[in-house]
């Protein structure tokens, strides 16, 4: 194959692998140094993220794909909206059920900040973790010359398939790699700003806060998928990373005037 991908696309998927892994791991330790949490919170929060959002959540996508058809796939309103009321109200409930459940007897703030990091974490590894060694995997293929090697071994509609992902991956630019990781991170603080939020919900007995999670959730989110189908990557981020600012100034404030609560639990 004559086209190869470059060593700054490279880079930008081993950067983002980087982020997908290393970051999740870099803040439970800082966590676990710095608040001295119940250090399953972490576990309950990945635990979470699976079963709300990977499972149930999926199985809904499914049913809505069913009965609406190309309305889902066609209509960036409807995708927007429903996309992010549908990750807004999964995630934020799992949390709620998490921290009335589970975590029940441990409930403090600086647990909630450990919870967020193992959801947050857990979709980075699931999303961009296992994008990105998809990606590093194809991408040497390519650039070694051994594809026509995997070709070779498919068939219809495979082939095709494989075909117009490889030439997709050769021809996005390196930036969007790198921005992938940038989104993370954005991600990653959201969680944690929400997952604050509604122990805040559980702890103080209002919905209200609740509600404003899967507002904050769903808004972010469908902001996100329609800004992607009318802007650049670029704009996309700069504009999430604004919104993800403000919150997590506004979670800071309310986290510091909280008294402390730390746990001394291993």
């Amino acid at each position: 194959m004559s086209q190869t991908v470059s060593s700054a696309a490279m880079g930008g998927m081993v950067f983002s692998l980087c982020i997908a892994f290393l970051l999740p791991i870099a803040l439970m330790i800082i966590a676990k140094i710095k608040l001295k949490p119940w250090f399953l919170s972490v576990i309950v929060g990945a635990g979470t993220f699976i079963a709300f959002a990977f499972i149930l959540e999926s199985i809904l996508h499914s049913v809505v794909m069913m009965l609406t058809g190309d309305l889902l796939t066609n209509n960036l309103w409807f995708r927007a909206i429903y996309g992010g009321l549908a990750a807004g109200i999964f995630e934020e409930t799992g949390r709620l059920v998490a921290f009335k459940t589970v975590m029940k007897k441990h409930l403090t703030k600086e647990n909630s900040i450990m919870y967020g990091i193992g959801h947050g974490g857990i979709e980075a590894i699931l999303i961009l973790g296992t994008a990105c060694i998809s990606n590093l995997s194809t991408a040497a293929m390519i650039n070694s010359g051994n594809i026509e090697t995997l070709y070779s071994a498919l068939t219809e509609p495979t082939l095709s398939a494989t075909k117009a992902g490889v030439e997709t991956l050769i021809a996005t630019p390196a930036l969007t790699f790198y921005l992938g990781g940038v989104e993370r991170i954005s991600a990653i603080t959201l969680h944690i700003c929400l997952s604050y939020i509604v122990y805040r919900a559980v702890k103080d007995k209002n919905i209200k806060l609740f509600i404003l999670a899967i507002a904050i959730h769903a808004f972010i989110d469908a902001v996100t998928v329609f800004l992607a189908s009318v802007t650049s990557a670029l704009v996309l981020e700069i504009v999430l990373m604004a919104m993800v600012a403000v919150i997590a100034v506004f979670v800071a404030k309310a986290y510091k005037k909280e008294p402390a609560t730390v746990e001394e639990v291993a």
